[in-house]
Protein backbone atom coordinates (compact mmCIF):
# COMPACT_ATOMS: atom_id res chain seq x y z
CA UNK A 1 0.00 0.00 0.00
CA UNK A 2 1.16 3.51 -0.66
CA UNK A 3 0.78 5.91 3.25
CA UNK A 4 1.05 9.34 3.49
CA UNK A 5 2.16 10.66 6.81
CA UNK A 6 2.33 14.33 7.52
CA UNK A 7 4.49 15.01 10.10
CA UNK A 8 7.70 13.81 11.38
CA UNK A 9 7.57 13.88 15.43
CA UNK A 10 8.09 11.24 17.46
CA UNK A 11 4.50 9.69 16.13
CA UNK A 12 5.28 10.26 12.40
CA UNK A 13 8.75 8.45 12.90
CA UNK A 14 7.24 5.36 14.64
CA UNK A 15 4.34 4.98 12.22
CA UNK A 16 7.40 5.82 9.14
CA UNK A 17 9.64 3.02 11.12
CA UNK A 18 7.06 0.36 11.38
CA UNK A 19 5.04 0.35 7.96
CA UNK A 20 7.98 0.81 6.11
CA UNK A 21 9.59 -2.81 7.69
CA UNK A 22 6.86 -3.96 6.67
CA UNK A 23 7.54 -3.30 3.02
CA UNK A 24 4.72 -0.59 2.27
CA UNK A 25 5.43 2.70 0.32
CA UNK A 26 5.78 5.47 2.53
CA UNK A 27 6.19 9.34 2.12
CA UNK A 28 6.39 11.80 5.03
CA UNK A 29 6.41 15.38 4.62
CA UNK A 30 7.64 17.49 7.16
CA UNK A 31 8.38 21.64 7.37
CA UNK A 32 11.99 20.57 9.33
CA UNK A 33 14.55 19.28 7.00
CA UNK A 34 16.03 17.49 10.18
CA UNK A 35 12.97 15.54 11.15
CA UNK A 36 12.97 14.56 7.42
CA UNK A 37 16.79 13.62 6.91
CA UNK A 38 16.29 11.49 10.28
CA UNK A 39 14.06 9.71 9.05
CA UNK A 40 15.15 9.03 5.12
CA UNK A 41 18.63 8.60 6.48
CA UNK A 42 17.18 6.00 8.56
CA UNK A 43 14.40 4.51 6.95
CA UNK A 44 13.20 3.39 3.85
CA UNK A 45 10.59 6.51 3.29
CA UNK A 46 10.58 9.06 0.39
CA UNK A 47 10.66 12.49 1.86
CA UNK A 48 8.89 15.65 1.08
CA UNK A 49 9.69 19.13 2.64
CA UNK A 50 6.91 21.42 3.48
CA UNK A 51 3.54 22.19 4.28
CA UNK A 52 1.19 19.24 4.63
CA UNK A 53 -1.68 21.11 4.42
CA UNK A 54 -0.58 22.63 1.14
CA UNK A 55 -2.49 20.88 -2.19
CA UNK A 56 0.83 21.73 -4.34
CA UNK A 57 3.32 19.32 -1.79
CA UNK A 58 0.66 17.28 -1.69
CA UNK A 59 0.69 16.29 -5.42
CA UNK A 60 4.34 16.36 -4.72
CA UNK A 61 4.24 13.68 -2.79
CA UNK A 62 1.96 11.29 -4.74
CA UNK A 63 -1.40 12.30 -2.80
CA UNK A 64 -3.65 10.64 -6.09
CA UNK A 65 -2.13 6.89 -5.65
CA UNK A 66 -2.17 6.99 -2.02
CA UNK A 67 -4.73 4.39 0.57
CA UNK A 68 -4.08 5.63 3.22
CA UNK A 69 -3.35 9.39 4.45
CA UNK A 70 -2.12 10.12 8.05
CA UNK A 71 -1.63 13.62 9.50
CA UNK A 72 -0.10 13.30 12.73
CA UNK A 73 1.81 17.41 13.17
CA UNK A 74 1.44 18.78 16.54
CA UNK A 75 -1.15 21.36 15.55
CA UNK A 76 -4.41 20.11 15.33
CA UNK A 77 -5.97 22.56 12.33
CA UNK A 78 -2.99 21.22 9.61
CA UNK A 79 -4.36 17.88 10.59
CA UNK A 80 -7.92 18.19 9.64
CA UNK A 81 -6.90 20.40 6.73
CA UNK A 82 -4.83 18.02 5.75
CA UNK A 83 -7.48 15.25 5.57
CA UNK A 84 -10.09 17.62 4.28
CA UNK A 85 -7.79 18.13 1.06
CA UNK A 86 -6.59 13.84 1.00
CA UNK A 87 -10.66 13.48 1.26
CA UNK A 88 -11.20 15.94 -2.14
CA UNK A 89 -8.28 13.67 -3.81
CA UNK A 90 -10.04 10.44 -2.98
CA UNK A 91 -7.85 9.12 -0.60
CA UNK A 92 -10.39 6.52 1.58
CA UNK A 93 -8.55 6.01 4.81
CA UNK A 94 -7.82 9.47 6.38
CA UNK A 95 -6.54 9.46 9.99
CA UNK A 96 -6.09 12.82 12.02
CA UNK A 97 -4.08 13.53 15.68
CA UNK A 98 -5.68 15.93 17.75
CA UNK A 99 -5.04 17.22 21.48
CA UNK A 100 -8.10 19.41 21.51
CA UNK A 101 -11.12 17.68 23.43
CA UNK A 102 -13.32 19.91 21.57
CA UNK A 103 -13.03 17.71 18.41
CA UNK A 104 -13.53 14.61 19.96
CA UNK A 105 -15.86 15.01 23.12
CA UNK A 106 -19.31 13.85 22.80
CA UNK A 107 -21.43 16.57 21.07
CA UNK A 108 -18.60 17.73 19.48
CA UNK A 109 -19.42 20.66 16.91
CA UNK A 110 -16.75 19.37 14.75
CA UNK A 111 -16.85 15.85 15.11
CA UNK A 112 -15.22 12.83 12.67
CA UNK A 113 -18.29 11.99 11.01
CA UNK A 114 -19.19 15.99 10.33
CA UNK A 115 -15.30 16.37 9.03
CA UNK A 116 -15.13 12.63 6.83
CA UNK A 117 -12.12 11.85 8.88
CA UNK A 118 -11.87 7.60 9.26
CA UNK A 119 -10.04 8.38 13.08
CA UNK A 120 -9.94 11.58 15.19
CA UNK A 121 -7.01 10.01 17.53
CA UNK A 122 -6.57 12.02 21.06
CA UNK A 123 -3.01 10.37 22.50
CA UNK A 124 -3.75 11.87 25.72
CA UNK A 125 -6.84 10.03 26.07
CA UNK A 126 -5.20 6.76 24.90
CA UNK A 127 -2.63 7.47 27.26
CA UNK A 128 -5.12 7.90 30.62
CA UNK A 129 -7.04 4.58 29.66
CA UNK A 130 -3.79 2.57 28.97
CA UNK A 131 -2.72 3.81 32.64
CA UNK A 132 -5.91 2.97 34.31
CA UNK A 133 -5.89 -0.69 32.76
CA UNK A 134 -2.40 -0.95 33.92
CA UNK A 135 -3.05 0.34 37.59
CA UNK A 136 -6.23 -2.56 37.61
CA UNK A 137 -3.69 -5.55 37.05
CA UNK A 138 -1.15 -6.28 39.93
CA UNK A 139 2.19 -7.02 38.61
CA UNK A 140 1.45 -6.12 34.67
CA UNK A 141 3.40 -3.15 33.37
CA UNK A 142 1.99 -3.63 30.07
CA UNK A 143 -1.60 -4.20 29.29
CA UNK A 144 -4.20 -4.32 26.43
CA UNK A 145 -7.71 -6.06 26.11
CA UNK A 146 -9.36 -7.99 23.03
CA UNK A 147 -12.92 -9.09 22.78
CA UNK A 148 -14.72 -6.69 24.95
CA UNK A 149 -12.07 -7.18 27.61
CA UNK A 150 -12.27 -10.92 27.24
CA UNK A 151 -8.71 -11.56 26.38
CA UNK A 152 -6.46 -9.97 28.32
CA UNK A 153 -2.67 -9.80 26.99
CA UNK A 154 0.31 -8.78 30.00
CA UNK A 155 3.47 -7.99 30.06
CA UNK A 156 5.52 -9.24 33.30
CA UNK A 157 8.82 -8.64 33.96
CA UNK A 158 10.73 -11.58 35.11
CA UNK A 159 13.34 -11.86 38.89
CA UNK A 160 14.76 -14.16 39.89
CA UNK A 161 12.43 -14.67 42.52
CA UNK A 162 9.56 -15.29 40.00
CA UNK A 163 8.32 -18.89 39.94
CA UNK A 164 8.71 -18.74 35.86
CA UNK A 165 12.38 -17.96 36.05
CA UNK A 166 14.70 -21.12 34.84
CA UNK A 167 11.51 -22.93 33.40
CA UNK A 168 11.44 -23.97 29.68
CA UNK A 169 8.56 -23.24 27.41
CA UNK A 170 7.93 -27.13 27.52
CA UNK A 171 7.36 -27.23 31.71
CA UNK A 172 5.42 -24.76 31.22
CA UNK A 173 3.09 -26.92 29.15
CA UNK A 174 3.10 -29.67 32.11
CA UNK A 175 0.92 -27.59 34.18
CA UNK A 176 -1.52 -26.14 31.36
CA UNK A 177 -4.05 -27.87 32.89
CA UNK A 178 -4.39 -25.72 35.56
CA UNK A 179 -2.70 -22.73 34.53
CA UNK A 180 -4.81 -22.00 30.77
CA UNK A 181 -2.09 -18.94 29.57
CA UNK A 182 0.07 -18.65 26.39
CA UNK A 183 3.50 -17.39 26.57
CA UNK A 184 3.53 -15.24 23.15
CA UNK A 185 6.80 -13.94 23.46
CA UNK A 186 10.12 -12.99 25.47
CA UNK A 187 11.95 -9.91 25.19
CA UNK A 188 15.25 -10.28 26.19
CA UNK A 189 18.44 -7.54 26.11
CA UNK A 190 16.56 -5.37 23.04
CA UNK A 191 15.35 -8.57 20.97
CA UNK A 192 12.08 -10.36 21.11
CA UNK A 193 11.01 -13.97 20.52
CA UNK A 194 8.66 -16.12 20.11
CA UNK A 195 9.64 -19.24 22.69
CA UNK A 196 9.20 -23.07 21.47
CA UNK A 197 9.99 -25.78 23.84
CA UNK A 198 13.22 -25.68 24.73
CA UNK A 199 13.38 -21.64 25.68
CA UNK A 200 14.06 -20.75 29.22
CA UNK A 201 12.24 -18.13 30.60
CA UNK A 202 15.76 -16.01 32.51
CA UNK A 203 15.52 -13.30 35.04
CA UNK A 204 15.63 -10.05 33.10
CA UNK A 205 13.54 -11.16 30.59
CA UNK A 206 9.74 -9.66 29.95
CA UNK A 207 7.31 -12.25 29.46
CA UNK A 208 4.32 -11.29 27.32
CA UNK A 209 1.14 -13.64 27.91
CA UNK A 210 -1.90 -14.16 26.75
CA UNK A 211 -4.98 -15.63 29.23
CA UNK A 212 -8.63 -15.03 29.34
CA UNK A 213 -10.40 -13.07 32.11
CA UNK A 214 -11.87 -16.17 33.85
CA UNK A 215 -8.20 -17.55 34.53
CA UNK A 216 -6.12 -14.45 35.49
CA UNK A 217 -6.78 -15.12 39.03
CA UNK A 218 -5.20 -18.57 38.67
CA UNK A 219 -2.37 -16.97 36.84
CA UNK A 220 -1.49 -13.79 39.00
CA UNK A 221 -1.48 -16.74 42.04
CA UNK A 222 0.89 -18.90 39.69
CA UNK A 223 3.09 -15.23 39.34
CA UNK A 224 2.85 -14.92 43.30
CA UNK A 225 0.97 -11.45 42.18
CA UNK A 226 -2.77 -12.67 43.59
CA UNK A 227 -5.05 -9.71 44.00
CA UNK A 228 -5.30 -8.08 47.50
CA UNK A 229 -8.46 -8.96 49.27
CA UNK A 230 -10.64 -5.74 49.43
CA UNK A 231 -10.06 -3.96 52.26
CA UNK A 232 -12.33 -1.73 54.81
CA UNK A 233 -10.62 1.38 53.21
CA UNK A 234 -10.38 2.35 49.62
CA UNK A 235 -6.74 2.13 48.01
CA UNK A 236 -4.57 4.95 47.53
CA UNK A 237 -3.11 6.42 44.58
CA UNK A 238 -0.96 9.36 44.12
CA UNK A 239 -1.04 11.58 40.84
CA UNK A 240 1.75 13.96 39.63
CA UNK A 241 0.17 16.32 36.80
CA UNK A 242 -2.59 18.02 36.37
CA UNK A 243 -2.52 18.23 32.88
CA UNK A 244 -5.67 16.95 30.77
CA UNK A 245 -4.04 13.18 31.14
CA UNK A 246 -3.96 13.63 34.76
CA UNK A 247 -6.94 14.85 35.13
CA UNK A 248 -8.86 12.20 33.02
CA UNK A 249 -6.77 9.50 34.74
CA UNK A 250 -8.37 10.96 38.36
CA UNK A 251 -11.84 11.26 37.11
CA UNK A 252 -11.94 7.71 35.98
CA UNK A 253 -10.00 6.61 39.30
CA UNK A 254 -12.82 8.20 41.54
CA UNK A 255 -15.15 6.56 39.94
CA UNK A 256 -13.64 3.12 40.72
CA UNK A 257 -13.58 3.70 44.07
CA UNK A 258 -9.17 5.56 44.43
CA UNK A 259 -8.43 7.20 47.61
CA UNK A 260 -6.55 9.97 45.32
CA UNK A 261 -4.36 12.97 46.02
CA UNK A 262 -3.81 14.84 42.85
CA UNK A 263 -0.57 16.93 42.99
CA UNK A 264 0.73 20.03 40.46
CA UNK A 265 2.91 23.11 41.27
CA UNK A 266 0.23 25.53 39.44
CA UNK A 267 -2.16 26.69 41.65
CA UNK A 268 -4.31 28.10 39.07
CA UNK A 269 -4.35 24.65 38.04
CA UNK A 270 -5.16 23.62 40.57
CA UNK A 271 -8.67 25.77 41.49
CA UNK A 272 -9.78 24.54 38.27
CA UNK A 273 -8.76 20.85 39.13
CA UNK A 274 -10.61 21.12 42.37
CA UNK A 275 -13.42 22.25 40.75
CA UNK A 276 -13.66 19.59 38.32
CA UNK A 277 -13.08 16.58 41.01
CA UNK A 278 -15.49 15.79 43.32
CA UNK A 279 -13.53 13.08 45.30
CA UNK A 280 -10.25 13.37 44.92
CA UNK A 281 -7.48 15.64 47.60
CA UNK A 282 -5.50 18.10 45.31
CA UNK A 283 -2.17 19.52 46.14
CA UNK A 284 -0.69 22.87 45.14
CA UNK A 285 2.86 21.29 45.53
CA UNK A 286 6.09 20.18 43.90
CA UNK A 287 6.81 16.36 43.36
CA UNK A 288 9.99 15.83 44.80
CA UNK A 289 7.79 17.64 48.09
CA UNK A 290 8.97 14.58 49.95
CA UNK A 291 7.74 16.05 53.42
CA UNK A 292 4.13 16.15 52.04
CA UNK A 293 4.12 12.99 50.28
CA UNK A 294 4.99 11.58 53.56
CA UNK A 295 1.84 13.46 55.18
CA UNK A 296 -0.57 12.64 52.67
CA UNK A 297 -0.07 8.69 53.35
CA UNK A 298 2.68 8.03 50.75
CA UNK A 299 4.03 4.79 52.57
CA UNK A 300 0.53 3.69 51.75
CA UNK A 301 0.09 4.13 48.77
CA UNK A 302 -0.86 1.41 45.76
CA UNK A 303 0.48 3.72 42.79
CA UNK A 304 2.22 6.61 42.34
CA UNK A 305 1.05 7.74 38.38
CA UNK A 306 3.76 10.46 37.32
CA UNK A 307 2.56 11.87 33.97
CA UNK A 308 4.02 15.65 33.76
CA UNK A 309 5.21 16.91 30.33
CA UNK A 310 8.58 16.38 32.01
CA UNK A 311 10.25 12.93 31.56
CA UNK A 312 12.89 13.38 33.62
CA UNK A 313 10.28 15.04 36.64
CA UNK A 314 8.47 12.03 35.87
CA UNK A 315 11.20 9.25 36.47
CA UNK A 316 12.98 11.19 39.34
CA UNK A 317 9.45 11.55 41.43
CA UNK A 318 8.17 8.13 40.62
CA UNK A 319 12.24 6.64 42.18
CA UNK A 320 11.64 9.17 45.17
CA UNK A 321 7.97 7.79 45.57
CA UNK A 322 8.89 4.59 45.14
CA UNK A 323 11.69 4.88 47.75
CA UNK A 324 9.18 6.17 50.38
CA UNK A 325 6.75 3.31 50.17
CA UNK A 326 4.60 3.49 47.22
CA UNK A 327 3.93 -0.14 45.84
CA UNK A 328 4.14 0.24 41.75
CA UNK A 329 4.95 3.14 39.99
CA UNK A 330 3.49 4.12 36.58
CA UNK A 331 5.46 6.82 34.91
CA UNK A 332 4.75 8.72 31.09
CA UNK A 333 7.84 8.69 28.79
CA UNK A 334 7.95 10.94 25.91
CA UNK A 335 11.50 10.32 24.67
CA UNK A 336 12.11 6.97 23.35
CA UNK A 337 15.86 6.45 24.75
CA UNK A 338 14.14 7.10 27.81
CA UNK A 339 11.60 4.51 27.63
CA UNK A 340 13.87 1.27 28.33
CA UNK A 341 16.14 3.39 30.90
CA UNK A 342 13.47 4.15 32.97
CA UNK A 343 12.42 0.05 34.09
CA UNK A 344 15.81 -0.71 34.71
CA UNK A 345 15.78 2.13 37.26
CA UNK A 346 13.46 0.51 39.30
CA UNK A 347 10.12 2.01 37.68
CA UNK A 348 7.01 -0.80 37.58
CA UNK A 349 5.41 0.66 34.24
CA UNK A 350 6.11 2.43 31.22
CA UNK A 351 3.95 4.32 28.99
CA UNK A 352 4.82 5.93 26.08
CA UNK A 353 2.51 8.63 24.21
CA UNK A 354 3.62 7.63 20.69
CA UNK A 355 2.70 3.88 20.92
CA UNK A 356 -0.37 5.00 22.29
CA UNK A 357 -1.60 7.05 19.57
CA UNK A 358 0.41 4.65 17.14
CA UNK A 359 -1.71 1.64 18.20
CA UNK A 360 -4.59 3.39 17.95
CA UNK A 361 -3.96 4.30 14.07
CA UNK A 362 -2.49 1.60 12.91
CA UNK A 363 -5.38 -0.45 13.41
CA UNK A 364 -7.02 1.27 10.51
CA UNK A 365 -3.95 0.83 8.22
CA UNK A 366 -4.03 -3.09 8.43
CA UNK A 367 -6.05 -4.97 6.05
CA UNK A 368 -8.71 -7.99 5.66
CA UNK A 369 -10.52 -9.03 9.19
CA UNK A 370 -8.35 -7.13 12.41
CA UNK A 371 -10.62 -5.84 14.91
CA UNK A 372 -8.56 -4.35 17.17
CA UNK A 373 -4.64 -4.27 17.95
CA UNK A 374 -1.94 -3.49 19.90
CA UNK A 375 1.51 -2.28 19.64
CA UNK A 376 4.27 -3.31 21.70
CA UNK A 377 7.21 -0.88 22.61
CA UNK A 378 10.77 -2.19 22.16
CA UNK A 379 10.09 -4.57 19.88
CA UNK A 380 7.64 -3.11 16.35
CA UNK A 381 5.79 -6.28 16.92
CA UNK A 382 2.07 -6.20 17.58
CA UNK A 383 -0.94 -8.32 18.99
CA UNK A 384 -3.68 -8.27 16.20
CA UNK A 385 -7.59 -9.47 17.01
CA UNK A 386 -8.23 -10.91 13.88
CA UNK A 387 -12.07 -12.36 12.75
CA UNK A 388 -11.98 -16.17 10.71
CA UNK A 389 -13.82 -15.42 7.63
CA UNK A 390 -16.59 -18.29 6.48
CA UNK A 391 -14.12 -18.96 3.00
CA UNK A 392 -10.48 -18.95 5.09
CA UNK A 393 -9.15 -22.56 3.36
CA UNK A 394 -7.87 -23.02 7.23
CA UNK A 395 -10.89 -23.60 8.91
CA UNK A 396 -11.63 -27.48 10.20
CA UNK A 397 -7.94 -28.06 9.89
CA UNK A 398 -5.28 -28.54 13.08
CA UNK A 399 -3.18 -25.23 13.72
CA UNK A 400 -0.31 -27.94 14.01
CA UNK A 401 -1.04 -28.69 10.03
CA UNK A 402 -1.50 -24.85 9.25
CA UNK A 403 1.35 -22.78 7.07
CA UNK A 404 0.59 -20.74 9.78
CA UNK A 405 3.23 -17.76 9.51
CA UNK A 406 6.77 -17.78 11.14
CA UNK A 407 7.28 -15.13 13.48
CA UNK A 408 3.58 -15.10 14.43
CA UNK A 409 1.85 -17.17 17.22
CA UNK A 410 -2.06 -17.48 17.89
CA UNK A 411 -3.01 -16.95 21.90
CA UNK A 412 -6.60 -17.25 22.35
CA UNK A 413 -9.62 -18.53 20.36
CA UNK A 414 -13.21 -16.78 21.53
CA UNK A 415 -16.06 -18.32 19.92
CA UNK A 416 -19.59 -17.36 20.95
CA UNK A 417 -19.94 -18.09 24.43
CA UNK A 418 -16.62 -20.46 24.37
CA UNK A 419 -12.97 -19.64 24.31
CA UNK A 420 -9.93 -21.72 24.13
CA UNK A 421 -6.36 -21.48 25.12
CA UNK A 422 -4.75 -23.49 21.91
CA UNK A 423 -2.55 -26.54 20.98
CA UNK A 424 -1.82 -27.47 18.20
CA UNK A 425 -5.13 -29.90 18.02
CA UNK A 426 -7.24 -27.12 18.10
CA UNK A 427 -9.33 -25.97 14.52
CA UNK A 428 -10.72 -22.36 13.45
CA UNK A 429 -14.22 -22.36 13.05
CA UNK A 430 -16.16 -19.39 10.56
CA UNK A 431 -16.62 -16.42 12.90
CA UNK A 432 -14.13 -17.05 15.44
CA UNK A 433 -12.25 -14.56 17.16
CA UNK A 434 -7.98 -14.74 17.12
CA UNK A 435 -5.74 -12.99 19.23
CA UNK A 436 -2.56 -12.97 17.32
CA UNK A 437 0.90 -11.97 18.91
CA UNK A 438 3.39 -11.25 15.55
CA UNK A 439 6.31 -9.72 14.79
CA UNK A 440 7.10 -7.06 12.71
CA UNK A 441 8.51 -9.43 9.37
CA UNK A 442 5.35 -12.16 9.70
CA UNK A 443 2.54 -8.98 9.75
CA UNK A 444 1.83 -8.87 6.43
CA UNK A 445 1.81 -12.61 6.12
CA UNK A 446 -0.60 -12.72 9.29
CA UNK A 447 -2.99 -9.98 7.18
CA UNK A 448 -3.00 -12.52 4.55
CA UNK A 449 -3.59 -16.00 6.27
CA UNK A 450 -6.79 -14.33 7.85
CA UNK A 451 -7.55 -11.78 4.67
Amino acid sequence: MKILIVGGGQVGFFLCERLSLEGHEVALIDRSEDQLKKATDRLDVLGIPGNGASAEILEQAGIHDADIFIAVTDLDEVNILACLLAREYGVITRVARVKNIEYTSQGAVLSKEKLGISLLINHDDTVAEEIVKIAGRTGAFDVAEFVEGEVLFLGYRITEQSPLCDLTLRELGEIRGIYRFVVTALTRKGKTIIPRGDDTIQAGDSAFVVCHKKDLPSLQYLLQMEEEEKRSRAPRAFILGGGHIGLHIAQVMEKLGFNLRLIDRDQTRCEKLAAKLTKTLVINTEGTDIRTLVDEGIEDAEFFIAVTENDETNILCSLLAKQHGAKRTLTLVNQPELLNLAPTLGIDAVVSPRIAAAGAILKYVRRGTVISLAAIEGSNAEVLEVLVKPDNEAIGKPLKDLDFPSGAIIGAIVRSDSYEIPTGDCTLQANDRVVVFALPEALPKVERFFG
